[in-house]
C-alpha cells in the first residue's frame, strides 16, 4: 500500500468577485520512506497542496489517504516557508516543543535534540535565542525541530528557499543524511530544479494554475550522492527548466 496516495485533488478559493482555481484533479503516491519534491510555477498551488495533506485545508472534491485513512493533524510534521520559531524560547526549546506537545519525557527528547543539534552543525547553540541565529542556524533549528516530531510524513514548504548558495548547500547535505539514516517520508516543495535532482528519489512537476500533474520523473536508481556537474544531471536540470519555463508563459 501507497504510504500516501493523493486522487483528483481539487481546490477552489472563493471571494465576493472572484473563484481562483488552485488545484485541478491532482493525483500520485508517494511510498514510505521515498523522497519526492515538487516543482512548478510560482503561484501554481503547491503550498496549498501541501495545506490539503498536512490536514489543514480541506479538498473540494478527491481523496487525500495515509496508510489507507484520512490524513490528520498530528500524523505529519508540516514546516511552512516562513519562520516560525518562537523568540523567548532558546534553540533547544523550540525544537523541543513536539516533544512536549505529545508528552514524552524530557530527558530523552533532550539527548535526541542534541545528538540531532551536532548532526546540524548547531552544538554551542543550545542556549541561542532565535533572535541571535543567522538565517542559516534558524532554518537548521526549524529542520530538527522537524524530524523531532517523530511524525511519519516530513511536508517541507520550500525551507532552504531564502539561504545564499553556499549555506544551502550544505544544509541539503545535511538533510540528505539525516533522511538517510532516519527514512522518514518526506514530500518537499521548492523552485530549485538542482535541489531536487541532488535531493529526490522522485520529482513532480506541476502546471500553472489550476494545478495538474505535468510530469514525474523518477531519480530512485541514480546514486547518492549525485555531483551537480554530473552530465546525467546537467542535462535533466535543462529539460525540467525549459518545462517550467513553458509552463509559466502566460
Amino acid at each position: 500500500m501507497a504510504h500516501l496516495r493523493i486522487e483528483n485533488v481539487r481546490k477552489s478559493f472563493h471571494t465576493k468577485r472572484e473563484t481562483l482555481d488552485a488545484l485541478a484533479s491532482v493525483s500520485f503516491d508517494v511510498c514510505a520512506g521515498q523522497w519526492l519534491t515538487c516543482l512548478g510555477p510560482s503561484g501554481c498551488g503547491k503550498t496549498t497542496l501541501l495545506r490539503i495533506i498536512a490536514g489543514l485545508l480541506e479538498p473540494d472534491s478527491g481523496t487525500v489517504a495515509l496508510d489507507g485513512g484520512r490524513p490528520r493533524l498530528g500524523r505529519s510534521a508540516y514546516l511552512p516557508q516562513e519562520d516560525t520559531l518562537l523568540p523567548w524560547r532558546t534553540a533547544l526549546d523550540n525544537a523541543l516543543l513536539p516533544a512536549e506537545i505529545d508528552g514524552r519525557p524530557r530527558a530523552a527528547a533532550t539527548a535526541e535534540a542534541v545528538a540531532l543539534f551536532r548532526r546540524f552543525g548547531l552544538c554551542g547553540f543550545e542556549a541561542a535565542y532565535p533572535a541571535q541565529l543567522s538565517g542559516g542556524m534558524r532554518q537548521r533549528v526549524e529542520l530538527a525541530r522537524t524530524f523531532l516530531a517523530h511524525r511519519e510524513l516530513l511536508l517541507l514548504d520550500e525551507p532552504l528557499g531564502a539561504l545564499d548558495p553556499l549555506t544551502r548547500a550544505g544544509l541539503q547535505a545535511w538533510l540528505l543524511e539525516v533522511w538517510t539514516e532516519l527514512r522518514r517520508t518526506i514530500l518537499l516543495v521548492t523552485h530549485d530544479v538542482e535541489e531536487a535532482l541532488v535531493l529526490s528519489d522522485r520529482v513532480l512537476v506541476l502546471t500553472s494554475r489550476p494545478a495538474r500533474v505535468r510530469d514525474d520523473v523518477c531519480l530512485a536508481d541514480w546514486p547518492r550522492p549525485r555531483r551537480r556537474a554530473d552530465l546525467r544531471l546537467v542535462a535533466e536540470r535543462e529539460r525540467l527548466l525549459d518545462t517550467l519555463a513553458r509552463e509559466a508563459k502566460p
